[in-house]
């Protein structure tokens, strides 16, 4: 039996320590313009391309660590650099990701290269599926996929929110309703090529925080693709809805119930996200209190400041404990049987808020202005109780998963 250990590897260091000094070296110096500029910061996305870090093969490297512990440590360290343009490196993988999970391998071949173009024409490439009326509720879908059986082509029609690369996107995957009647079980997904006419791009959000990252609507209005764009393709589309109506027919709860597992398995990259940006504002927060005086003295030699920072630094090691734990569950196929996916996305949201508020409120009026990068970090924090399913969210899962109700 192999030894147990909670030790990275040689060669895990190693990409981390590489990836921390990206994130030192190039992404922390332009923070503050690019959350300024509220752009996205190809130029920095371009850099990241160079050297292999903005790439398909440097992700599935990481997603295949037999460890699990690949994603979450490339996360936690983008994170910790700079949240807005961490987010407008990795957004992309989104895409990917859907691409890569429901695929053929044709399509894959095909849409994955031209979502990130290469270092000399650097793309980005868009998920779409959160709509106005339809963001936790993604039964209330309404953006609609129509087969035109004549021209074998799909229509879609909708309005889509809230999309990372949304509208500038290269390549866009889109989540549309094939089969109203079953809910969430009748989406299906279809690539969006370049330049496809009636997709547009409509507002574009001015945000809170990660601002770095592009986030705006996505219009479609009678936007024909190929049936070869329907991601797994039409005759896997129709077992599968086939499937669906049985299931639903012998027992609607089983299927709902199957579908979460593939969010359960996502949460703790986000989770990882948020440790990143906590430990971040802690490391600013500790190195002033050090080198602040009050009354002839550093700070931290009071015990009203020591204490938490304490707090600080125990509750971003329990958050990156609970990542780990889910992403070494979901990479060697234990079952959520309490959600501990959502467990860990929902505290280690929560340890990213309360840190850097804690971390603002150490350095006093210092930390109020953006001459120091904590404000900007409590700004991105907020974001991590909202996207990916909000805290209200995840510990609704949670207690369902625990009491054995359904999880709808």
């Amino acid at each position: 039996m192999a030894e147990f250990t909670m030790e990275l590897n040689d060669e895990q260091r190693e990409v981390r320590d590489w990836i921390h000094g990206f994130a030192a070296d190039v992404m922390r110096p332009a923070a503050a313009e690019w959350d300024e500029r509220e752009e996205t910061p190809w130029p920095v996305i371009q850099e990241a391309a160079k050297i292999g870090l903005y790439s398909l093969d440097f992700y599935a490297q990481q997603f295949f660590d037999p460890t699990g512990l690949g994603i979450p440590m490339a996360m936690e360290e983008l994170f910790w650099g700079d949240a807005g343009i961490a987010l407008s490196i990795v957004g992309t993988g989104l895409a990917a990701v859907g691409v890569l999970a429901n695929g053929t391998e044709e399509q894959i071949g095909t849409w994955v290269p031209q979502m990130y173009g290469d270092a000399n024409d650097v793309k980005v490439a868009a998920f779409c599926s959160s709509e106005p009326d339809a963001g936790s509720d993604v039964a209330s879908m309404r953006t609609r996929a129509v087969y035109d059986e004549a021209k074998d082509e799909w229509v879609l029609n909708g309005t889509k929110t809230w999309a990372t690369n949304g509208g500038i996107a290269n390549v866009h995957v889109v989540v549309a309703v094939v089969d109203p009647e079953l809910g969430s079980k009748g989406h299906a997904s279809f690539i969006v090529p370049p330049n496809t006419p009636g997709l547009s791009q409509g507002q574009k959000f001015q945000k809170h925080g990660i601002r770095a990252s592009h986030t705006a609507e996505v219009v479609l209005e009678d936007v024909r693709v190929p049936g070869s764009c329907l991601l797994g393709g039409k005759e896997k589309l129709d077992e599968r809805l086939a499937r669906a109506r049985e299931k639903a027919r012998a027992g609607g709860e089983r299927v709902k119930n199957a579908a979460m597992a593939t969010f359960e398995a996502s949460r703790p990259a986000v989770g990882a996200m948020a440790v990143g940006t906590a430990r971040a504002a802690y490391e600013e927060a500790l190195e002033y209190a050090k080198t602040r005086e009050q009354f002839g003295r550093p700070i931290i030699d009071n015990q009203g400041v020591a204490f938490q920072l304490a707090d600080m630094r125990t509750q971003i090691d329990a958050a990156r404990l609970l990542v780990w734990r889910a992403s070494w569950m979901a990479v060697t196929g234990k079952p959520f049987t309490s959600a501990e996916g959502s467990m860990s996305k929902l505290f280690a949201s929560e340890v990213a808020k309360k840190v850097t508020a804690q971390a603002l409120q150490i350095l006093g009026g210092n930390g109020f202005t953006r001459e120091y990068p904590v404000e900007r970090m409590h700004r991105d924090a907020a974001i991590y109780t909202i996207f990916e399913g909000t805290s209200e969210i995840q510990r609704l899962v949670i207690a369902r998963t625990l009491s054995g109700m359904p999880i709808r």
